[in-house]
């Protein structure tokens, strides 16, 4: 076991260590739990395919439960061969560095829906915290830090099933504290805005 690990330097974010674990079907797994939920929010099956589906997925669970292991060890965030980093809680999203800002596409799934075809007001904090906290950390030199504060504005109803244009930089860095903003938009239009500010952590920091 890496002694990193094992001595949680730097508290609660230790760097993930890449792994191969889970094998060529990792990334083709997440995506398959991915459509799972997206059909469980939005199929309307007959009874006796609900009971189906519900016998295959407790199978599943069966087999995947004796292998459950603990953060620092599971494939999920240390793929760093598939997007997202293989980890199903991120909202699926394309981002890199451009002119000194993170610039990409994000794209909700049905799995997000709120009501009349909007993604849920908290699935887009979600997206503002992960996006804003990658921004923090690429773009500053720190590589431990977590949330303090997230405001979010929102001004248009965002869309599921659509890949739209996400954007964001540090506004100015006092110490510890990271001031980040950014904002999500779909042809020039902003639907939401965000600021939020990061806390550097201290060496063995939780």
């Amino acid at each position: 076991m890496d002694a990193r690990i094992d001595g949680h330097v730097g508290g609660g974010f230790n760097p993930p260590v890449p792994t191969e674990r889970g094998g060529p079907d990792y990334g083709r797994f997440v995506d398959a739990v991915r459509t799972l939920q997206d059909l469980t929010r939005g199929a309307d099956a007959p009874d006796d395919v609900v009971t189906a589906a519900a016998d295959l997925v407790e199978r599943a669970n069966d087999l995947l439960a004796p292998h459950l292991a603990d953060e620092w060890h599971s494939p999920s965030g240390r793929r760093m061969d598939l997007p997202n980093r293989g980890s199903i809680l991120s909202i699926p999203q394309d981002l890199r560095v451009v002119d000194g800002r993170i610039a990409g596409t994000v794209e909700f799934r049905r799995f997000h829906l709120g009501r009349n075809g909007a993604v849920h007001g908290g699935c887009v904090a979600h997206l503002f915290d992960s996006l804003l906290g990658f921004t923090a950390f690429k773009l500053s030199e720190s590589t431990r830090q977590r949330t303090a504060y997230l405001h979010v504005n929102y001004r248009r109803i965002a869309p599921i099933d659509e890949p739209l244009d996400a954007d964001a930089g540090i506004d100015r860095i006092e110490g510890r504290k990271i001031f980040v903003a950014g904002r999500l938009t779909a042809g020039g239009d902003v639907l939401a805005e965000a600021e939020a500010l990061f806390v550097m952590l201290k060496p063995g920091q939780p």
